[in-house]
């Protein structure tokens, strides 16, 4: 009787959930038909304001303005390069402790 229960209350879930789906879909899809005026989960709040989008608070300097250069520069370096890079602060750590006892690739 009880995996009679668990079946029922399982399929109803289901069918509500999926219900809030398509709800959803058909809601996005009728905001972005209309990209003049405020969305649904906002209420409406923005269409007595500018249509200007406002951007995020992190994208701004000091001053208001918005930021023009990228935040994160990443460059690439070779594999070769790396293993460099990290071998000198590898051998400059042993340095400070007074022991270089380390065994490179070149020796083995």
């Amino acid at each position: 009787m009880w995996h009679f229960l668990y079946i029922v209350a399982f399929a109803v879930l289901a069918f509500l959930a999926i219900g809030n789906l398509i709800r959803n879909l058909i809601l996005l899809g009728s905001d972005a038909r209309r990209p003049g005026q405020g969305n649904a989960a906002g209420g409406g709040i923005r269409s007595g304001l500018s249509a200007r989008p406002v951007p995020h608070p992190e994208l701004l300097d000091d001053q208001g303005n918005m930021i023009r250069e990228p935040l994160l520069v990443m460059r690439s370096i070779s594999v070769r390069d790396a293993r460099e890079q990290l071998d000198a602060l590898f051998d400059s750590s042993d340095s400070e402790d007074g022991s270089s006892d380390r065994q490179t690739d070149k020796d083995i």
